[in-house]
């Protein structure tokens, strides 16, 4: 077990709990789901008119998504404050940034993010969240093994 998680997986744990409630009182709440692959094109809604952009689902939920964005921030800065060290790690800023930006495209080709798809989608047993869920994870498993051929 220490060899999969040399940090330990409490954190892990709680990080996916914090996750869970948060998104299923949303869902309660609400009838929303808390991906944040719609901030990407709530955001846009501000600043495009494309018609795409302007869909009443983006432009009418623009002040909850964004409180909810901010939310994910101001977390990672409640986390620095509170425990006094940053993320770190050795991955350079370029393949993180490229990472991201693959990432935040495949969320909207797939019409979803992790977040949604994995546990508000899998939760609701919504079968093409559950397809794409496999999807993400066919795919990741896959890129892993080729950049550590290739690395």
């Amino acid at each position: 077990m220490s060899s999969l998680f040399p940090l330990g997986w409490e954190h892990y744990l709680a990080g996916g709990l914090l996750l869970g409630v948060g998104m299923s009182l949303l869902f309660v709440s609400t009838g929303l789901i808390g991906g944040m692959s719609t901030v990407f094109s709530t955001v846009w809604s501000f600043f495009s008119s494309a018609p795409y952009f302007q869909q009443e689902r983006f432009v009418s939920t623009r002040n909850w998504r964004l409180i909810y964005a901010a939310g994910i921030i101001l977390g990672a800065l409640l986390w620095l404050i509170l425990l006094g060290q940053p993320f770190v790690t050795e991955v350079p800023y370029w393949r993180l940034a490229a990472g991201g930006f693959i990432a935040g495209f495949g969320a909207r080709l797939s019409n979803g993010c992790t977040a949604g798809h994995g546990i508000c989608g899998m939760a609701s047993l919504q079968p093409a969240s559950i397809l794409a869920v496999f999807t993400f994870l066919a795919t990741a498993m896959a890129t892993a093994h080729l950049v550590k051929a290739f690395l």
